[in-house]
């Protein structure tokens, strides 16, 4: 976890717009500590302690569902490990800001040149390609990338998007926006994509080989469960 990150952007005047709950999904290191330390030193910081791990669905459902959250505009998450840097997070703000019909808005990782830096492995950036066309077509809707983990939601529609757990672990951002959909008249104009001026492959993944097998069950049951 990037801990000198977070505390030099905690501590500048462009935090303030926003409140920061870290949520600590269940771990068995020193990340509780680190987190606690970071809510202690920043009054617009505060943890969530999952006791057991429970996914990043379910992590992120609790932390939308937790009365601290609830007082603010838009609810959003990042990534733990910053792939997405939060700088962009005022340009999400911003975005929010101009476009007042706005229920979600998501980072998309696309590659315009001498504009964006978007650093994704290639076997990634083609295996994310099929499914976002995939999931543009099942959805009905033009969107590049449903699976940045860099989203902003209006908090009305947020609380009852994760009123109810979802029903893939690594899939719920597809779900998200099938639930929206159902919530909205006009999905066209009520989703706003946002290309991120930076974006970098960070993660080591911990979706087991098999997984790759079983998403298309979990997308099929996903598109029946709301078409």
């Amino acid at each position: 976890m990037p801990v000198d990150e977070y505390s030099a952007y905690l501590g500048s005047e462009g935090s303030k717009h926003f409140e920061f709950l870290f949520v600590d999904d269940g771990s068995t290191d020193s990340t509780l500590d680190l987190l606690k330390n970071l809510s202690e030193n920043f009054t617009h910081c505060s943890c969530l302690h999952l006791e057991k791990n429970v996914g990043k669905a379910e992590a992120i459902r609790s932390a939308v569902i937790d009365s601290r959250s609830t007082n603010c505009e838009y609810i959003g998450y990042f990534d733990a490990d910053l792939a997405t840097p939060l700088s962009e997070l005022q340009r999400l703000r911003s975005v929010a800001m101009e476009y007042n019909n706005a229920q979600l808005i998501i980072g998309s990782r696309i590659k315009i040149l001498g504009m964006t830096d978007i650093k994704r492995k290639l076997r990634r950036h083609y295996i994310g390609r099929i499914f976002a066309t995939i999931v543009s077509n099942m959805l009905k809707l033009p969107i590049y990338d449903t699976q940045c983990g860099a989203k902003l939601i209006k908090t009305e529609k947020a609380i009852k998007i994760f009123k109810d757990s979802f029903i893939s672990r690594w899939l719920f951002d597809v779900e998200l926006i099938f639930r929206l959909k159902k919530l909205t008249s006009q999905p066209e104009n009520e989703i706003v994509e946002m290309p991120l001026k930076r974006w970098e492959d960070k993660a080591v993944s911990k979706i087991k080989a098999t997984y790759f097998f079983i998403a298309p069950l979990d997308l099929l049951r996903i598109y029946l469960r709301y078409s």
